[in-house]
């Protein structure tokens, strides 16, 4: 019997596609975002950051994008890592692949991240998506075509009339009320702001903007990693007087037991862990250990989709929800495919920021939201972003 090749359907041809090459560009792009020394996203001026994008290609000519930081795809990780594993294999065996990277962690002297996984997971599953006509949340599960978004703000300042007072948190939360968000979540102080960590300023500034938006408005707090057991708790009492929704990494992840013992002294539901390592295999442990009322992955964090799905259906083996970690088509996508996720994280955002304006490496915005705060799921194929080549080609400023 002979088996003809189907181009509209290559997952199901009888010769399988095999990747041919694994490539990464990088590139410059006008921001106004900068980085404090502690690492936290604050307004600045004009200036140019860096991005890559990895593209993956096979011998039929498809190809699966995935943007990540330069310093996740640089040379020495796809030549050392990334391109052994990849070439020559099919792109829709995507578990057996991040299974064979992922094994290659341990030898790697910590130059193979979690971050790097999750871009090649990432780009794999656009591959296909884009080879099969359909977008990536439709293959991964489909649960929904919208999700309702929280603003998530981003850290606290000392830029007057910026996220510096708590009256300017509130008076910031009424804004994005009236852009059309339904939640919000507040990041806080944190070093190097000088006055940081400062229990009773984040409790100002919660109370502020429960204040300003009312009682109706669900209220997160993202706080300072660093608190101690009793501060934490302080803070957790008050969010419970404020009846805010969650509380989150408020203190260092790496110590689950002092998770388990907040959680057991508040009736506030604590989300985590957010940024400890470990993929779905500390997600797991969490849940054993009592240590989170509401389980936390994000695609980069965890190691890409695929990983991250697995958190996802762990939480709901145990009745509970999994609030993905960060924004991002990638993320979004997940946020669609579950059930168990109740809203979508839409930031980082400021007053003196336009979240809504396209990046000029991008022809349109991966997360659009509506005037009710429904951010709509593109129907492209692949993971849905409309990727401008052409200023990506024109502001190369290395190939690898």
């Amino acid at each position: 019997m002979t088996v003809s090749r189907n181009l509209a359907n290559p997952a199901f041809d009888g010769k399988p596609m095999k990747i041919e090459s694994v490539h990464g560009v990088e590139f410059t792009y006008p921001t106004r975002r900068s980085s404090d020394s502690a690492g936290h996203s604050h307004p600045g001026p004009e200036g140019l950051g860096k991005l890559a994008l990895l593209t993956i290609t096979t011998d039929e000519g498809h190809c699966g994008y995935a943007f990540a930081p330069p310093e996740v795809i640089r040379p020495h990780v796809l030549d050392a890592f990334v391109r052994k594993v990849l070439i020559g294999q099919n792109p829709f065996q995507r578990e057996h692949l991040w299974q064979a990277l992922e094994h290659w962690q341990r030898g790697s002297a910590g130059q193979l991240t979690d971050r790097a996984l999750a871009a090649v997971d990432q780009a794999l599953w656009d591959l296909a998506g884009r080879a099969l006509g359909q977008p990536v949340y439709r293959l991964i599960g489909g649960y929904r075509d919208k999700v309702q978004a929280y603003g998530s703000t981003m850290c606290g300042d000392e830029l007057k009339g910026g996220l510096s007072t708590p009256e300017e948190y509130g008076a910031f939360a009424e804004t994005l009320v009236a852009r059309g968000y339904k939640a919000i979540k507040l990041h806080t102080w944190m070093p190097p702001v000088r006055f940081a960590p400062d229990t009773g300023m984040d409790i100002k500034a919660c109370a502020a903007v429960r204040e300003a938006v009312g009682p109706h408005i669900p209220l997160m707090l993202d706080g300072y990693h660093n608190y101690s057991r009793t501060d934490a708790l302080t803070i957790g009492r008050a969010l419970e007087k404020l009846n805010f929704t969650w509380f989150e990494e408020m203190m260092n992840e790496q110590s689950m037991a002092s998770y388990a013992w907040l959680a057991g002294q508040l009736d506030i539901p604590i989300v985590g862990p957010e940024s400890l390592s470990g993929k779905h295999h500390s997600r797991a442990d969490w849940v054993a250990a009592g240590a989170c009322d509401i389980l936390r992955a994000g695609v980069p964090g965890v190691g890409g989709i695929s990983p991250t799905l697995k958190v996802a259906h762990l939480a709901e083996s145990f009745g509970m929800n999994c609030e993905v970690h960060g924004n991002g088509a990638a993320n979004l996508a997940v946020c669609a495919a579950i059930k168990n996720c109740r809203w979508y994280e839409r930031g980082l955002l400021h007053p003196f920021l336009d979240y809504d304006e396209v990046p000029t490496y991008l022809n349109s915005l991966a997360d659009p939201m509506d005037a009710n705060g429904d951010v709509h799921l593109s129907q492209l194929p692949g993971l849905g972003e409309d990727i401008n080549f052409d200023y990506i080609e024109a502001h190369a400023c290395a190939r690898y």
